[in-house]
């Protein structure tokens, strides 16, 4: 903020934008060029709106908006001021009603809200903002989940219109979560009679050796991720009732084989861990009246070194079958801290500079490119000393 007059009128609820003849017509073309050469727009916000919910606490959503544009904005009373390049301005002012119609719907602002509208509109995508941001999935324990960005909107959208959708994306894309908030709202409209929750049950590139207790605690830790999604979204004291009944079913995928589900929503999580068989062996598990979501992050395969991933593979298989979609999020739609977007574009940047993948997990204590050693002892390829 260049500078900043009082605020008239106090505090009071947006719900719409309008701006003044002078500063840019309603078609959205810049009508006013200042003798320095660039544009400058005028946004005027009606008298019975408030700013600071506009702008933020302390001007906070302010000062993210001048970080993220080349342009001078200045605020007085209920107008801003844009000044810039033809094409900042017009974005900025797009920002404002983007943000303005956001509170009219009664959502809340933040950062990170306006953070994620911005890049939707320097892509020009088609799609407003506000009615990606406003979709609610499901209100649950006093929140409401929604998509954050626009792949994830179009995921969503997707698990409506098809039957079989696949969800591919890097870490914290909001691709299991989603899923499951689809879920329990199909429950809740008593759309389907349970939800079935399953994945492969494999480590991430480690060796946990003998896990004590049942069989059911020691296959917990695999399916710990998929619980921790159930307690966000139901009342945790629900939840072994609802599993009890097999309302719930929360189980590794090689319980799958041999069943016909029906009447269900059944989200298969890490799928790039699946084999080929395991992935053709759970899409035959279809039934009728259900749906199926199968997610998976295809640069992080925990799989033997060798063994083709069945969500690799399943694209090149079903790529264009009727009622069966495709759904593709990238680091642009990470919601996890904005870091993770980052790591994410320098792995696959590396990847990119050395021609190949990122080697997978070293199993059995083996250096790639190298037999295994086992038990301490010599490599498997030479002869083993009888113990004496």
């Amino acid at each position: 903020m260049r500078g900043r007059g009082p605020t008239p009128g106090g505090d009071k609820e947006l719900t719409d934008t309008s701006r003044e003849a002078t500063g840019r017509d309603q078609g959205g073309t810049p009508a006013d060029e200042p003798a320095a050469g660039g544009t400058q727009v005028k946004v005027v916000i009606p008298d019975d709106h408030s700013m600071v919910s506009l702008l933020g606490s302390g001007d906070e959503l302010l000062h993210v908006i001048e970080g993220s544009f080349d342009a001078d904005i200045h605020v007085r009373g209920n107008e801003i001021t844009i000044t810039g390049t033809a094409a900042e301005t017009a974005v900025v002012a797009e920002l404002f009603e983007e943000m303005t119609a956001l509170l009219g719907g009664g959502a809340e602002l933040t950062p990170a809200v306006v953070e994620r509208i911005i890049p939707m509109l320097r892509r020009k995508s088609g799609v407003r903002p506000a009615e990606v941001l406003s979709l609610d999935i499901l209100s649950s324990r006093g929140r409401t989940i929604r998509p954050k960005t626009l792949n994830q909107k179009r995921y969503v959208d997707a698990i409506d219109a098809h039957t079989i959708v696949f969800c591919i994306g890097p870490a914290g894309t909001g691709k299991t979560y989603l899923a499951m908030a689809k879920a329990v709202k199909a429950l809740q409209a008593k759309e389907v009679n349970r939800i079935i929750l399953t994945r492969p049950a494999v480590e991430a590139g480690e060796r946990l050796g003998f896990l004590p207790g049942t069989l059911y605690e020691k296959i917990d830790p695999y399916l710990r991720p998929l619980y921790d999604a159930l307690h966000d979204m139901i009342d945790p004291e629900s939840i072994p009732r609802l599993m009890a009944a097999g309302t719930i079913e929360v189980a590794p995928l090689a319980y799958m084989r041999g069943r016909t589900l029906n009447d269900s929503f059944i989200i298969l999580d890490e799928a790039q861990n699946t084999s080929a068989e395991q992935m053709k062996m759970f899409l035959t598990r279809l039934g009728f009246g259900s749906r199926m979501v199968v997610t998976g992050d295809i640069t992080q395969v925990d799989l033997p070194v060798g063994q083709a991933s069945g969500l690799r593979l399943v694209q090149d298989i079903l790529e264009g079958v009727e009622d069966i979609q495709f759904a593709r999020l990238t680091s642009h739609d990470v919601v996890r801290h904005r870091l993770v977007g980052d790591i994410v574009n320098a792995y696959a940047a590396y990847e990119a500079r050395t021609g190949g993948a990122v080697a997978g997990p070293v199993r059995d204590g083996a250096i790639r490119g190298r037999a295994p050693v086992r038990d301490g002892r010599a490599n498997a390829r030479g002869p083993r000393k009888r113990a004496q």
